[in-house]
């Protein structure tokens, strides 16, 4: 079989041309577009062009946060880590992960419960409003739809998109429940800390294009 020869710095952008051409005509609202596309390009799975679902103004809302320097804190270090540093500093914005730190460690073994309900609760506890990127504990995502019914976050937008069996397809529809609350959910069972570090970053890029 012949390679196609791609010079380097063209492979993103031929990507996203097959992925518009195999799309076909499908049709997305313009802000959510991008966001679809950058999920597919990661995943190379184009069912998330039906299961990825947004609340309304959710973009927008996400935007408008990350403008105002709001951080992000992420259930998972590899989801951290899939964050565009560059664009996250040019958005005067910051990204947490608690997952590995002793205090939730001792706090999930105190309480009984994992480290990713542990890691929200010291989330709730800094007192900032924040971008929450859920993609691997569907307990994270159930914590996080608790503390917002107890008054004690009150998250910019949640991106919940946790991958997995157990809980999973529960925890996001809890999400889909919440009223007065952005979201960026991808409904079913697939997901994943890539899948929530794609969808930051298409929010950063639309940032940087501003």
């Amino acid at each position: 079989m012949e390679l196609e020869r791609v010079l380097p710095g063209d492979i993103e952008r031929r990507s996203f041309e097959i992925i518009t051409r195999e799309l076909g005509n499908r049709q997305f609202p313009e802000d959510q577009e991008a966001i679809v596309k950058r999920v597919i390009h990661t995943t190379a799975d184009f069912d998330y062009g039906d299961n990825l679902v947004f609340s309304e103004h959710a973009v927008s809302l996400g935007l408008k946060a990350l403008r105002e320097g709001v951080p992000i804190v992420t259930d998972t270090n590899m989801g951290k880590a899939g964050i565009n540093k560059t664009a996250l500093k040019n958005a005067g914005s910051e990204v947490y992960c608690f997952m590995a730190d002793e205090d939730v460690a001792r706090a999930a073994a105190a309480c009984g419960t994992t480290r990713a309900c542990a890691s929200m609760d010291k989330a709730a506890a800094m007192g900032r409003d924040c971008i929450f990127a859920v993609g691997n504990a569907p307990t994270a995502l159930l914590r996080l739809v608790e503390l917002v019914g107890e008054g004690k976050v009150h998250p910019r937008l949640v991106i919940g998109v946790p991958v997995g069996f157990v809980n999973v397809v529960q925890a996001k529809e809890a999400v889909l429940a919440l009223e007065h609350v952005p979201f960026i959910v991808a409904k079913g069972r697939k997901g994943g800390s890539n899948v929530a570090a794609a969808i930051v970053n298409g929010l950063l890029y639309q940032l940087g294009k501003e």
